[in-house]
C-alpha cells in the first residue's frame, strides 16, 4: 500500500459545523509510503475519530476514504484484517495491553501472529529502553511510561507501509522519548514506510515533512 488519501471527509459528529477550520477534515489529503507526518489537534477536534478511521474501527463519516485506488467502504472484515497484520501497525494511544501477561508475552502474543521478529530482536529493544528487567513483570504491575515503550515494541514487530502513532511519547521523559524515536523511525526506514504522528500536546521531534491541523 503507498497511499492513504482522505477526500472530503467529515465525522457525523461534525456534520453540521459550518466552519470546521481543519486541514483534514472536508479536505483532499494525501498520506505517502515513505513520508513523515505531523497531525495535531486540539482536544475534541477529532484526533482518536482520524485514528479510527484509518485503521478501520470506525465508519461514521461522510465522503471518502481510499488505500491506493480502493475505497474502504468496499472493504470486508477479512481485509481489515489483513491489513492491520501486514500493512498499518498502530501504536494505541490508550496501549490496550493486557495486564494479565507480561511485558514480554504483550508482544510476543502479536509476534506469533506476524512471526516477524527473533526473541533477540525483541529484547535488543527491551533493553535499549531500559525496561530488560521488567520483561518478565505483568504488564498491570508497570507505569504507565515503561507500558507504553513495551507498546511501541509490539508496534513494531510486524510489517507495516504505514506506522499510526497516536500520542507515541505522552508519559516519557526526554531520554527515552530520544530512544524510542530512534528506534521506531530505523524500523520505519527499513521498512521504507510512511509514519503518521499524532499528538494534542507533547509530540516527538522530528523532521516532519508535512504538519496538519485538524
Amino acid at each position: 500500500m503507498n497511499t492513504i488519501q482522505f477526500h472530503s471527509v467529515i465525522p457525523q459528529v461534525f456534520s453540521k459545523v459550518e466552519d470546521l477550520n481543519s486541514e483534514v477534515w472536508n479536505q483532499d489529503v494525501k498520506f505517502e509510503k515513505g513520508h513523515l507526518y505531523l497531525v495535531e489537534a486540539d482536544s475534541g477536534k477529532g484526533k482518536s475519530t482520524f485514528c479510527s478511521y484509518v485503521i478501520g474501527y470506525r465508519h461514521d463519516y461522510s465522503g471518502e476514504i481510499n488505500f491506493d485506488d480502493l475505497n474502504v467502504s468496499s472493504f470486508k472484515v477479512r481485509d481489515w484484517v489483513d491489513l492491520r497484520k501486514n500493512h498499518i501497525s498502530h501504536l494505541f494511544q490508550e496501549l490496550r495491553l493486557f495486564p494479565e501477561l507480561t511485558a514480554f508475552e504483550n508482544v510476543e502474543i502479536k509476534n506469533h501472529l506476524t512471526g516477524f521478529k527473533t526473541r533477540e530482536e525483541i529484547l535488543k529493544w527491551f533493553e535499549m529502553l531500559g525496561i530488560e528487567d521488567k520483561v518478565n513483570t505483568k504488564i498491570g504491575l508497570m507505569s504507565f511510561g515503561q507500558q507504553q515503550r513495551v507498546a511501541m515494541i509490539r508496534a513494531l514487530v510486524q510489517p507495516f507501509d504505514f506506522l499510526l502513532a497516536d500520542e507515541p511519547i505522552s508519559h516519557l521523559d526526554d531520554t527515552n522519548s530520544e530512544i524510542m524515536k530512534k528506534i521506531m523511525m530505523e524500523e520505519a526506514n527499513r521498512q521504507g514506510a510512511g509514519v503518521i504522528v499524532t499528538s494534542i500536546g507533547k509530540h516527538m521531534d522530528l523532521n516532519y515533512e508535512r504538519t496538519l491541523r485538524l
